[in-house]
């Protein structure tokens, strides 16, 4: 492998592409302003046939100089409205790659290569590709000065369904494999891009913080990064291999077909697959709330046990972390009348009462004692609030409170709404923050949120968001230097917390009650 660009990246008013030299081969990219761009360079192979349900293997060889300027096949899914994905995208095997953002030259101005960041887009388990446009690494890239890279990975059922219990080699958590591989493919290639392999911040949002989460806890993935940030992370939403059999029993019915033909999962027709994991990607949430049909599972071996306990044994990974959640983590789904979180009385009712069976070491004391902190629980209002804090809220304060035993832990809670986004009663609903992350703002016309305003607040906000997220992934420490409120790390004594807004500001422990109702011992599903 060389660890140059080939070429003179500095050719660009001559119409020189970037091209680096990968383990696999050459690949060429595209210029997007002073970054260069890659899409979709593989890290495994397509994933068909008896590869289908096995961990990813590497891609073949090439000879030559391989584009990479389109973006190729995303994970199979049922397309949805709560994820917007490009109509022009087509689903496939063949949907093991990731993008490469990557300032102009291989070293930074003091000589050094570059900071990088890993991220893993969510959705559910189910949905998403890193081809979204919110996920457009290059402002963050040319903000920073740091190699972004985007890894796109198996879902739902191909994914994040246990079918081991069907048949023999299945191998559980293949999504989660499948970034394991990706991580790999960045310690041995990212050099040839400009990027530090010593120097990897894992990133991501919602599921893919919840995949974040699971990887701080892997043996599997020990020494692949340096630096984790979760924004938003299921952290609870970790099952158990009795739960998943039922699933996976459930998916056959589905497709009609017997245990005793489940080896034709192997090669029956992605689309067919596909139509019966919608239904239960939806059916599983709406009979069991606070449920998702497909998520991590624990399987002796990647996830050796559930995340929450290992962070809560002081057992995760020594590495600084940002992790927290957005002020209205629920209101999002009720816009989108999405069954993935339990929005209504009843459903938050039903959620209880499933965790109260799951759990019965829990007295009906605490149950109560936990559902006192909602007085309004009978109104839509409260159960919104009792849904984000279950998903969410109280997963990232445990993780938290769990890796500041040993490590360098900061916390955050994102309230900014543009003045539109409040009038819709959304807030700051879930994953509202990615384009601040990104920098990536729509134009007037494609971006609603800010038909009432609020774009110049807007973008200051996400500037200081930014260059926090950048300093965390070049220093470890999320120090703004530009003035911005200071940002002290989190302890469990006090957990301090800065609350991003309009204004920054930095509040010890703005979730008191939450903690005193909670209690500090995980609450979650197995």
């Amino acid at each position: 492998m060389t660890t140059q660009f080939e070429g003179d990246p500095s050719r660009e008013a001559h119409g020189a592409e970037p091209v680096a030299r990968t383990t696999y081969g050459s690949v060429r990219g595209f210029w997007d302003g002073p970054i260069a761009t890659w899409r979709s360079i593989p890290y495994a192979a397509p994933v068909t046939g008896t590869g289908r349900f096995r961990p990813p293997v590497p891609p073949q060889r090439w000879d030559g100089v391989r584009d990479c300027v389109t973006f190729g096949e995303i994970a199979p899914q049922t397309m949805g409205n709560m994820v917007p994905v490009d109509s022009d995208l087509r689903m496939g095997e063949d949907c093991l790659w990731l993008n490469v953002w990557a300032p102009r030259g291989l070293h930074n101005a003091d000589g050094e290569p570059r900071p990088v960041m890993v991220w893993l887009h969510g959705g559910a388990y189910c949905l998403g590709t890193a081809a979204q446009a919110v996920y457009n690494g290059r402002k963050l890239a040319e903000t920073g000065d740091v190699v972004v890279v985007g890894v796109n990975y198996r879902l739902g059922a191909l994914g994040f369904l246990d079918l081991s219990s069907l048949f023999h080699g299945f191998t559980p958590n293949l999504g989660l494999h499948d970034q394991i591989a990706a991580l790999e493919w960045v310690r041995d290639n990212i050099a040839a891009f400009g990027g530090d392999p010593g120097n990897v911040t894992l990133f991501g949002e919602s599921s893919g913080a919840g995949c974040v989460t699971a990887l701080l806890t892997s043996p599997r993935a020990t020494g692949l990064f340096h630096k984790a940030i979760a924004q938003s992370p299921p952290a609870t939403t970790v099952f158990g291999r009795e739960r998943a059999a039922g699933v996976a029993q459930r998916f056959l019915e589905l497709l009609e077909i017997g245990p005793s033909r489940a080896l034709e999962l192997i090669d029956m027709p992605i689309e067919r697959m596909v139509r019966a994991a919608g239904v239960l990607l939806d059916e599983v949430p709406l009979k069991e709330p606070g449920r998702l049909a497909a998520a991590p599972v624990v399987d002796g071996d990647l996830v050796p046990t559930y995340p929450i306990d290992r962070f809560q044994q002081g057992r995760s990974h020594r590495v600084p972390l940002i992790i927290g959640t957005n002020k209205d983590e629920a209101s999002l789904f009720r816009v989108f009348r999405s069954p993935i979180m339990p929005v209504t009385p009843d459903a938050v009712n039903i959620m209880l009462q499933d965790v109260a069976a799951n759990h019965p070491e829990m007295s009906a004391e605490r149950i109560a004692e936990i559902t006192s902190a909602y007085p309004d629980l009978a109104r839509t209002r409260g159960a919104l609030a009792m849904s984000t804090d279950a998903a969410f809220r109280m997963p990232a304060h445990w993780v938290a409170d769990g890796h500041a035993q040993h490590s360098a832990t900061w916390a955050y809670r994102f309230d900014y709404a543009t003045p539109m986004l409040r009038a819709a009663r959304v807030g700051a609903g879930h994953a509202t923050e990615l384009p601040y992350v990104f920098g990536n703002f729509g134009t007037f016309n494609l971006d609603p949120t800010f038909w009432l305003g609020g774009r110049k607040v807007a973008t200051e906000v996400s500037g200081r968001m930014m260059r926090r997220w950048l300093a965390f992934a070049t220093h470890g420490v999320p120090a703004a230097i530009d003035g911005s409120k200071h940002w002290p790390p989190y302890r469990p004594v006090t957990r301090a917390t800065l609350l991003i807004d309009a204004m920054d500001r930095v509040v010890d422990n703005p979730d008191a009650d939450l903690h005193t109702a909670w209690g500090d011992q995980a609450v979650g599903f197995s």
